[in-house]
């Protein structure tokens, strides 16, 4: 009987409820497959190929309390996808970063010239709102694969729809190449789903009506639990198991203090350059 990469698709109406069920489904229906970073003791990793839908990604509570972080890095990280706040980390020639995904989004080097893909959706949807071709990519073909940790995020895609009652939603898209299930993707979308909402907001601005942010819809060709860390993913699904879903997360309004802190630390960080 052959073996597959299994196809599984989950969908909630919030952020932390369709990232719970992606990484159970994957933990119980992936593949057992080895990968490039294992050690020799590693059991092999739980790898599938994940459609995620999110129907309401604003919708609170927007936090899962057992994403594998704390509060003031959700928003540090935030900020470096939306805003490109350490966009200036990028130096590959002394060994540190080679890209963000802000930076290959908002200003993909393409010998010397910068294209801002961000601004290119919002003024395409502008322009034509039902338009197919607004999306943004971030793999560069000459640098990525000869490094050592090349972009996971390879496209985002974005299209509006008329209401009936006036105004639009905001679709969007995004396209992922590897990722880990457990430990990246639930940062990942709550930074995403962000910046689809700043991309609503611009376009808003410029048609003068409403843009409210849809669904999103997040795919990933391997989606994947690391052998490494199966032990810390058995406690997550112990304590997901005994909790009710209002004691699995937290709301914006909760970790608001968090993010301040975090932005607090940023500007210091700034003046400090």
């Amino acid at each position: 009987m052959n073996r597959e990469i299994p196809v599984l698709k989950v969908e909630g109406d919030t952020l932390p409820a369709a990232w719970e069920k992606a990484v159970i489904a994957t933990w119980k229906d992936g593949l057992d497959i080895k990968t490039e970073y294992d050690k020799p003791s590693d059991a092999p990793s739980k790898d599938s190929t994940m459609i995620m839908v999110v129907n309401d990604p604003m919708r609170e509570p927007r936090i899962h309390r057992a994403f594998p972080g704390a509060l003031e890095d959700l928003e540090v990280y935030r900020q470096e996808v939306v805003l490109g706040i350490h966009d200036h980390w990028i130096k590959p020639e002394e060994g540190k970063w080679t890209y963000t995904y802000h930076q290959r989004l908002a200003s993909f080097d393409i010998e010397g010239l910068k294209v801002d893909q961000i601004d290119y959706i919002v003024k395409k949807l502008s322009s034509v709102p039902h338009t197919r071709r607004a999306q943004g990519i971030t793999w560069n073909p000459k640098t990525d694969p000869v490094t050592d940790d090349p972009p996971c995020l390879q496209r985002i895609w974005c299209r509006l729809v008329k209401q009936v009652d006036g105004g639009y939603v905001l679709n969007m898209n995004t396209h992922w190449r590897s990722r880990d299930a457990y430990k990246a993707s639930f940062m990942n979308i709550f930074a995403l789903t962000d910046l689809q909402k700043a991309i609503a907001a611009e376009i808003s601005k410029s048609l003068h009506t409403t843009v409210r942010v849809g669904r999103y819809v997040d795919i990933s060709d391997s989606f994947h639990i690391y052998g490494s860390y199966f032990e810390d993913f058995k406690n997550f699904l112990k304590n997901v198991s005994e909790r009710s879903f209002a004691d699995k997360t937290w709301s914006s309004e909760f970790a608001e203090p968090f993010f301040e802190d975090a932005r607090t630390k940023l500007k210091k960080e700034e003046q400090s350059a």
